[in-house]
């Protein structure tokens, strides 16, 4: 059996986009659960915000008209009549010659129509001294500057950061509506992979691919949930992803996706679905395959852990962040001359791990199955098809991978 339907990276990945759709089920969470969530609902505030005339510093509310003229050899003389803090009810009246005392946040008492700023005036018993004339509005934040009643403040599709948050509690909102996060099935495939913290056999080896799946679909607005390894049976993987299609919106196999003799879940998807692609023109990572099921994305990830994981970043990410409605993860790229000659040549794009070293980019890329390729790189290069060789000292684009 040969790869089917090989493919290039950039097809690959439009195939993908094309067939992942966005979750459209919504769920209302508490704010203190919303942040990096993706709201669900347009947000038409209910009230002014502020929802009162308020100070905008420390200083007297007064009448502008009675600050007319001051200096600072000829003061202007007013009255004290109240002191208000935030807060507080602003129940004094400010009468011609007279002011109140207010903090930042205070509301502004009737009858006043600006704020003297404390350092232009002087406390003098029971009188302030003002130094310094002020217009009508001066330093006050009126009755919805910031939003107004009836106003869509945030939208239907919005990214849910801290400041958008604030909004939300500025309008004295507890809870919204977000769209829900994906839920992935992760599956190891095969029995030779046993989960961490069991004893080894002779032959077998430890579950890496399914944490750093869990990992990177957890960074990613998704929940994922992982499932025993399935053994290389035709039969078991056939009715194991019948099954999880009909409860997950994505299904996520490590290992079985190759050509061996017991790699099956070509043929599985081949029956039950359709393979859209099975074979990636990259290294590492060509062995990949993504198919639908019930109208399900399936991906066949590498068993490797540099292939997995590589193919991870570039494929996996994006069709979680589609399918959860997050914007596409923002890139880092920093500029390095790349330490020694690299020879390629594999008639496929690489991805290249490197670790930074001032302005050096030194690969660390071992083999395939060395997750340390990943775990002792800053950065990857992804060198397209038609380059044969990179010399050392030439400049690279470096990816930072976190």
């Amino acid at each position: 059996m040969l790869f089917k339907f090989l493919v290039s990276y950039e097809d690959a990945l439009k195939l993908i986009l094309e067939n992942v759709k966005p979750v459209e089920q919504r769920e209302k969470v508490g704010i203190e659960e919303l942040v990096g969530r993706v709201l669900a609902e347009d947000v038409q505030a209910n009230i002014f915000v502020p929802p009162f005339d308020r100070a905008a510093m420390d200083g007297y509310a007064v009448k502008a008209e009675d600050t007319y003229g001051a200096t600072s050899t000829k003061p202007k003389v007013l009255r004290l009549v109240g002191v208000l803090s935030a807060g507080k009810r602003a129940d004094k009246v400010v009468g011609k010659g007279e002011c109140v005392e207010v903090a930042t946040g205070s509301p502004i008492p009737a009858g006043a129509d600006a704020v003297v700023m404390l350092e232009f005036t002087e406390k003098v018993g029971e009188e302030v001294h003002v130094f310094k004339p002020v217009y009508p509005g001066a330093n006050i934040s009126p009755v919805g500057e910031d939003i107004r009643r009836g106003e869509i403040v945030l939208k239907d599709g919005e990214f849910l950061t801290p400041a958008k948050i604030g909004v939300l509690a500025s309008l004295g909102r507890r809870e919204a509506y977000v769209y829900r996060k994906p839920r992935i099935a992760i599956v190891p495939t095969g029995a030779e992979v046993k989960e961490p913290g069991s004893r080894l056999g002779e032959g077998e080896i430890y579950d890496v691919n399914s944490y750093t799946l869990i990992s990177v679909l957890s960074q990613n607005g998704a929940i994922p949930v992982r499932f025993p390894p399935a053994p290389d049976v035709f039969d078991e993987l056939g009715k194991l992803v019948k099954i999880l299609v009909k409860e997950y919106d994505m299904v996520v196999f490590s290992g079985g996706s190759s050509v061996g003799e017991y790699d099956l879940l070509a043929q599985v998807v081949e029956k039950f679905g359709r393979i859209l692609f099975h074979g990636v023109q990259i290294k590492p990572g060509k062995p990949t395959l993504f198919g639908l099921v019930d109208g399900k994305p399936i991906f066949g990830m590498p068993g490797y852990p540099t292939s997995c994981l590589s193919n991870a970043y570039l494929l996996l990410i994006p069709a979680v962040r589609k399918m959860a409605r997050l914007p596409p993860k923002p890139k880092k790229v920093v500029k390095a001359k790349i330490s020694q000659r690299v020879v390629l040549g594999s008639g496929r794009a690489q991805f290249l791990t490197v670790k930074i070293e001032g302005d050096k980019a030194i690969p660390v890329f071992k083999e395939s199955g060395a997750i340390t390729s990943m775990a002792n790189a800053d950065g990857y290069i992804f060198l397209p098809t038609n380059l044969d060789v990179l010399e050392a000292g030439e400049e690279v684009e470096v990816t930072l991978l976190e």
